[in-house]
């Protein structure tokens, strides 16, 4: 499977973004796709991820109740609907896909990263 990330911008705190994730290729053999985040000088964390089938979702506590991961099998993407964004959220988005389900494991393939700034 490849990946595309997008739809990384610079907003207010308190603003919503929404990041996009197209993926194309051996789709059948995915699991799951993820949101990870990355800032300078710290590890890649986990943010949130769905089961290929768009029936389980997973959340950091950190953005649980803020971010939303949705996937539309139309269009081949998946969504990260972002509000309420607080400047801790800036960092360098990624999104990934896993052959076998374990969100806050590893992942197999990357696609590029996309930048969310939250700054005033």
């Amino acid at each position: 499977v490849q990946l595309q990330a997008s739809g990384g911008g610079l907003v207010q705190p308190g603003a919503s973004l929404r990041l996009s994730c197209s993926y194309s290729g051996r789709t059948f053999s995915s699991a799951a796709i993820g949101w990870l985040r990355q800032v300078p000088g710290k590890e890649r964390e986990f943010v949130a991820a769905i089961d290929w089938s768009g029936g389980r979702t997973f959340y950091a506590d950190s953005v649980r109740g803020r971010f939303t991961i949705s996937k539309d099998d139309l269009v081949n993407t998946v969504y990260l609907q972002m509000k309420n964004l607080r400047p801790e959220d800036t960092a360098v988005y990624y999104c990934g896909a896993q052959s076998r389900l374990d969100p806050r494991g590893n992942y197999d393939i990357w696609g590029q990263g996309t930048l969310g700034t939250v700054s005033s």
